[in-house]
């Protein structure tokens, strides 16, 4: 029997099996796109308050979705691990920020939203946005998935990095929190 005569046609098939996981990886990384973009971009809104940087985040979660499909251990989770990736691409650009503002060695100027904006929203989601704003990273964070993004709490410990008890006590201390600065704004 001769091994080397067989080669190209075991080459070929592997080939062909490479395509075919490729194409289905791109198609599930499209059709999540499709469904879970707009709200995955709302999400990175409310974050970083900077519809380009959103989507930038938003972007790069995608990408690396796209690049790592293929090798993820449970791709039925897919979506779990783009939200986890808007998460902490969020936190990173919210870290950069700091960066930049500590070198600059000036305090960042409130953001001034245009006008549009101000009148799609009205001045009880501004004040409610600017708490949200106000409060520690984590607290925030905790916030927008529970009540923003709407998911249950094992889901948010999950994005989050924490257990499911410290959800519950971080949404319990952001509550009031918030509760004190929107009492502090009337």
């Amino acid at each position: 029997m001769n091994v080397e005569a067989n080669m190209p046609s075991f080459t070929a098939r592997r080939g062909a099996a490479a395509s075919t996981a490729a194409a289905e990886s791109e198609e599930a990384v499209a059709l999540l796109y499709q469904v879970h973009a707009a709200p995955m971009i709302r999400l990175a809104v409310v974050m970083l308050d900077d519809r380009a940087a959103a989507e930038d985040v938003v972007q790069d979660a995608f990408c690396a979705l796209y690049r790592r499909f293929g090798s993820l251990a449970k791709p039925d989770r897919a979506l779990q691990y783009v939200r986890s990736s808007v998460l902490n691409g969020c936190r990173s650009e919210l870290r950069s920020r700091k960066r930049r503002a500590r070198r600059a060695a000036s305090a960042l100027s409130p953001n001034v939203a245009p006008a549009e904006h101000e009148v799609l929203i009205g001045e009880e989601h501004r004040q409610v946005l600017e708490a949200l704003r106000r409060l520690p990273d984590r607290q925030r964070e905790a916030l927008i998935l529970r009540f923003y993004v709407d998911l249950p709490e094992p889901e948010v410990a999950r994005a989050m990095g924490i257990s499911q008890g410290t959800v519950k006590s971080t949404t319990s201390r952001a509550l009031a929190a918030l509760a004190r600065l929107l009492g502090e704004d009337r």
